[in-house]
């Protein structure tokens, strides 16, 4: 199954480590980032996950739950969440999915046919209080995800949906951004005050606030 932007994610039931849950039921009309690795007791993923739990406190300002999932079982996460709070410096605050079936890896397409094994890669999925996926990533497992990179788009993705702008190449947040080319330039005046018109189709304005 090829999930696209602006699909709904697939829901489903799973066990974790946090217990049985409904995936759409547990956002409860939030953001969430769910994101895959490869296997438990394994070097990059414990970094991974480790600084997951370390940015609860910037998931939670933005109003974003994150959820992880691999295709060990319950009791091999369970196992693993000492080695990640020892890593990481907190203790684990998320849920990790058990998916040994790979249902869950099946529905978002994680498994990378050819690898020689049935293990996940490194999928990452954004999905908005709607349960509408904003973003999707997928690394090669020899790879680990930049986080950072992570909270910058969910920050540009929950800044333009509220203001009609968008976000130029390697924005961060408080710089200047794009007005959108639906706005005419004195209606971009109007609601901005402060717009710099390069193109036609080019118009600056600092940041507003959502």
């Amino acid at each position: 199954m090829t999930i696209r932007l602006g699909d709904i994610a697939p829901d489903f039931t799973a066990e974790t480590t946090a217990g049985t849950l409904r995936f759409h039921e547990w956002k409860d009309g939030g953001w969430a980032v769910l994101f895959s690795h490869p296997a438990d007791f394994t070097p990059v993923c414990t970094t991974e996950l480790g600084r997951t739990a370390s940015l609860k406190s910037e998931f939670d300002r933005r109003g974003v739950k994150a959820i992880a999932v691999s295709v060990d079982p319950i009791d091999s996460h369970n196992g693993w969440t000492g080695d990640i709070a020892e890593i990481g410096g907190t203790d684990v605050n998320f849920p990790i999915i058990a998916d040994p079936d790979r249902t869950v890896a099946n529905l978002y397409d994680m498994i990378h046919p050819g690898e020689g094994d049935t293990s996940t890669v490194r999928s990452v999925f954004i999905i908005d209080p709607a349960n509408k996926v904003r973003l999707s990533l997928t690394y090669p497992k020899s790879v680990g995800r930049n986080f950072d990179e992570i909270l910058r788009v969910i920050d540009a993705l929950q800044l333009t949906d509220l203001v009609p702008v968008s976000t130029p190449a390697d924005w961060q947040p408080g710089d200047r951004v794009i007005v959108s080319p639906a706005l005419s330039t004195a209606d971009a005046v109007a609601r901005f005050g402060d717009v710099t018109e390069v193109k036609p189709y080019l118009r600056w304005t600092p940041q507003p606030v959502a």
